[in-house]
């Protein structure tokens, strides 16, 4: 099995936004740099800011609660310690997340609910710790064939971003990815070791252009594969540099 690297992608703030990237850096035990950093706390979080540490995606807001998140763009600059968010149905906002959270959180308001436990209060983050779904620091993996696939059942396209993956390849056949638990794949310069495969939630229901509802991606699933799953997540075993256009090959 041979493939290539069509597309990378990190979400700096968790269910906030996405970023293309050219290239990355993958770490030995680390997901993908900046990815999943910072998360946004609903009023009936139990992430608890005095010892911060991975805490399950349902205490934070979330796409598969609040569709409209999933419009969300993102860019971060390393370098200046500044985010920038676009969303359709509100103005860019540029702020520092180390020191202006408030600022991200007033932003949120008009697309977020502003009663109950839901309500979106804080962004945090844990030190050396990715909030990624998985209790484990881990990158997500996708195949492009495999989202070809739902979308001719579906009888519509489906934007890749619905998924919120790390890597997506290019030159599979369609679900050959779910084949791969166990195994070894060495990307560029890096090799990861496919843990298990993702469940999927409501989120992916949201389109990411408009933040709308609009396809049935669970259904479409069960009806495939018997199982609302769509990519599989890998831990990286050897650093090294990935880009787009590299070679993945299955070891």
């Amino acid at each position: 099995m041979t493939a290539t690297v069509a597309h990378l992608v990190r979400h700096p703030i968790k269910a906030h936004g996405r970023e293309d990237l050219a290239s990355v850096r993958l770490s030995e035990g680390a997901a993908l740099p900046w990815d999943r950093h910072w998360a946004v706390a609903h009023a009936g979080s139990k992430f608890d800011p005095a010892h911060p540490a991975w805490t399950p995606c349902g205490q934070f807001q979330r796409a598969a609660r609040t569709r409209t998140l999933m419009a969300i763009a993102a860019r971060w600059d390393e370098a200046a310690g500044e985010m920038r968010l676009t969303h359709p149905d509100l103005p860019p906002l540029t702020f520092r997340p180390g020191t202006e959270g408030v600022r991200l959180i007033d932003w949120l308001a008009p697309i977020s609910p502003q009663d109950g436990p839901f309500r979106p209060v804080a962004l945090v983050s844990a030190p050396g710790q990715a909030m990624t779904d998985s209790d484990f620091p881990s990158i997500s993996i996708k195949n492009l064939a495999s989202n070809a696939a739902l979308a001719a059942h579906l009888g519509q396209d489906l934007s890749i971003h619905r998924w919120r993956g790390n890597i997506w390849l290019d030159g599979l056949a369609p679900w050959e990815e779910r084949a791969w638990i166990g195994r070894t794949l060495r990307i560029g310069g890096a090799r990861l070791r496919i843990e298990e495969p993702i469940g999927r939630c409501k989120a992916t229901t949201g389109n990411p252009e408009t933040g709308e509802s609009d396809a049935d991606t669970l259904g479409a699933l069960d009806d495939l594969l018997g199982v609302q799953e769509f990519g599989v997540y890998a831990t990286v075993i050897a650093a090294g540099e990935v880009a787009q256009g590299d070679r993945a090959v299955l070891e």
